[in-house]
């Protein structure tokens, strides 16, 4: 997959994934990216994903990675990203339970670290979505990757994107995911529901993108890495 080179690897916008007592809901919206196009919807059909993976452009990811905010050993992981084919195309999303270590509470892909006896990043990132939501391979076609981006909890994530055949039945993984949900891939990648925070962390101004989506009338609030890993499909879609 091409990617322009770019003298600074380091992003100009770098968003938050967790913080003790931080509710990114109360953090103020500085703006939104409405001024941006949406990928056409033509471009979001499962023929013009596969051509875009097999002859993909030039282009470049806008954010990298967060600032790190533990001490914790680097870790490599990867997470499913899943294009249902619905008769619009969805994306199946994960509410992740509120006891876990890392990005409790929080809207996710399915994923996660990678265990030795994977063979790649695409191994890790079906083999966690088996076992967080019970998707079987056998539905599954993957398309291709994206770049890594580093959590601020110091995970290296390759995020897989694939195509979702209807039919398949989630088994939820009760001690993980708290729920499992579709959004429509078209609003996610219109920048006009991408939406900029900022807050103040220890005196020093951080970033971060919000996605909310009402679904029914529950908000999802898709934020952190999830909505940056979104943001830069959208920026190799639209490249």
């Amino acid at each position: 997959m091409p990617i322009a080179p770019t003298p600074d690897l380091t992003p100009e916008f770098m968003p938050l994934s967790k913080l003790p007592n931080f509710d990114p809901r109360a953090v103020p919206v500085i703006g939104i990216d409405s001024h941006l196009a949406p990928v056409p919807g033509h471009a979001l059909e499962p023929t013009a994903l596969r051509h875009r993976f097999l002859q993909p452009p030039v282009w470049r990811p806008e954010l990298l990675g967060e600032p790190r905010f533990t001490d914790r050993q680097i870790a490599f992981a990867s997470v499913l990203l899943p294009i249902v084919m619905r008769e619009q195309p969805m994306v199946l999303l994960t509410e992740r339970t509120t006891h876990l270590s890392t990005h409790s509470g929080q809207i996710a892909f399915p994923g996660g670290r990678r265990d030795e006896t994977d063979t790649d990043a695409a191994h890790t990132a079906l083999r966690e979505a088996f076992e967080e939501v019970g998707l079987s391979g056998e539905y599954v076609h993957v398309l291709g990757e994206l770049p890594t981006y580093t959590t601020g909890t110091r995970f290296i994530v390759t995020p897989v994107v694939a195509l979702i055949s209807p039919g398949h039945v989630l088994e939820l993984n009760a001690h993980e995911v708290a729920d499992a949900f579709e959004v429509p891939l078209a609003f996610l990648m219109n920048p006009a529901h991408h939406r900029r925070h900022r807050v103040d962390v220890l005196g020093h101004p951080r970033d971060f993108l919000s996605m909310p989506y009402m679904d029914g009338t529950t908000e999802r609030f898709i934020w952190g890495a999830t909505a940056s890993i979104l943001r830069n499909f959208y920026r190799f879609l639209s490249a």
